[in-house]
């Protein structure tokens, strides 16, 4: 697929009107690398078309993130500056309608000392967690991506066309073609979502139980009365309809923090910091992670699960079927956005209060308290194998397939 004007502008208008779903007299935020400031005018134009108060722009930089880890030190890096702390602040005020156009090279990390960039990430996150917290649930966001050349060489290493290929695989993903109209696409897209989440709804089930031949043995509670979600979210401020990921294909709910046993073996490489975890597994016991095997990156996922005392328990288990257009790709994207989106996974770290009645006005402490978990990470590791079961357990013990061989049952 060559990419044409049209089809950039139709990809722009699709993150614009429906994934931020952009409303008259809102102040937009757009955080985009400096490499695609020709995409990020589209965007801004867009915004401003829908009706947008004012675009603001955070530029991001790979080789200055590395420059500055490069050189700086650990207490410079993780001071968040009086100014800083005052956007944010001022975030809280203005409840911007938020854009993220990911686009970063895997790599721009590699080499950098792991645990600085733990600890970095750790106090920064202490500041500013509290802003976001503020602002969950009351303003709309999106994260979509461009491909950088560094990313799509990472992909398609011998390819020198590799930015046409990614670029041809993520218009696939989000359903963006020349003969077709998007926004349609995905309202029978997000049509589907909705009827199985709705299906897992009525189900009641009190807890899933995952098996697989690669290891996988696990069971994790649920939350009574907590939802099953999927594609879109509400912004309780205007209601108005928004998609945060483009793609989506996943149906997710918080379960019952501290209540999981078993292994989760993950089926994918996971990203984080910059930096590659390969060919793991975590063991629970006791709703918490006791340990993890990586063959590589093993320092730096015991990082992940030390980062917090919610970092070593799950906040998400979400339910992808392998037929996933991600997943047909047939290849690593080393981007959590895409590959969450190929099959099953969880994640470490924070739930999403929304998923508990009236859970958008809760407070954070509130939300934890009816067990949804807490902590400056949210981190997604793909547990989807080819021969995945799954079964929804009942409060009676009845077993109901949901799964099987990495589908819907």
């Amino acid at each position: 697929m060559s990419i044409t004007p049209s089809l950039l502008k139709k990809y722009a208008r699709l993150i614009v009107r429906t994934g931020a779903n952009v409303q008259p007299g809102q102040v937009v935020q757009l955080t985009v690398s400096v490499e695609q400031s020709a995409f990020a005018a589209l965007i801004i134009e867009e915004c401003y078309q829908a009706g947008a108060k004012k675009v603001n722009v955070e530029w991001t930089f790979d080789t200055q993130r590395r420059l500055n880890f490069q050189y700086a030190e650990q207490e410079t890096l993780a001071q968040v500056l009086p100014w800083e702390e005052e956007k944010l602040r001022q975030m809280t005020k203005d409840l911007p309608c938020r854009i993220y156009i990911a686009s970063d090279d895997p790599d721009a990390m590699r080499g950098i000392d792991p645990q600085k960039l733990s600890n970095v990430s750790r106090q920064r996150a202490a500041v500013v967690k509290p802003y976001r917290d503020m602002i969950d649930g009351r303003h709309q966001w999106v994260i979509a991506a461009y491909p950088s050349e560094k990313w799509a060489k990472k992909c398609f290493p011998d390819d020198p066309d590799a930015v046409g290929r990614l670029w041809d695989a993520i218009l696939r993903t989000v359903r963006v073609s020349e003969d077709k109209d998007p926004v349609a696409e995905w309202k029978k897209h997000t049509d589907f979502i909705e009827k199985k989440a709705a299906w897992l709804n009525a189900q009641g089930f009190s807890s899933l139980r995952y098996k697989s031949l690669n290891g996988t043995d696990f069971t994790v509670e649920l939350i009574p009365g907590a939802k099953w979600e999927g594609a879109g979210a509400i912004n309780t401020e205007n209601g108005a309809f928004y998609i945060p990921n483009m793609p989506t294909e996943e149906i997710f709910t918080s379960p019952l923090a501290g209540r999981c046993e078993g292994t989760l073996v993950a089926v994918k490489p996971l990203s984080w910091n910059s930096q590659l975890i390969e060919d793991f597994s975590i063991t629970f016991k006791n709703g918490r992670a006791v340990s993890c095997r990586a063959k590589k990156g093993q320092e730096l996922l015991e990082q992940m699960i030390r980062m917090d005392d919610g970092a070593a328990m799950l906040g998400e288990v979400a339910l992808v079927p392998k037929e996933s257009p991600v997943n047909q790709c047939g290849f690593l994207f080393y981007e959590t956005l895409f590959d969450e989106n190929a099959c099953c996974h969880v994640a470490l770290g924070a739930g999403f209060k929304e998923v508990l009645p009236g859970g958008d006005d809760l407070t954070v402490e509130q939300a934890h308290a009816r067990g949804i978990n807490d902590s400056i990470i949210h981190v997604d590791f793909m547990v989807g194998a080819d021969d995945l079961s799954i079964d929804g357990i009942r409060p009676d013990g009845t077993a109901v397939p949901v799964f099987r061989g990495g589908t819907w049952a």
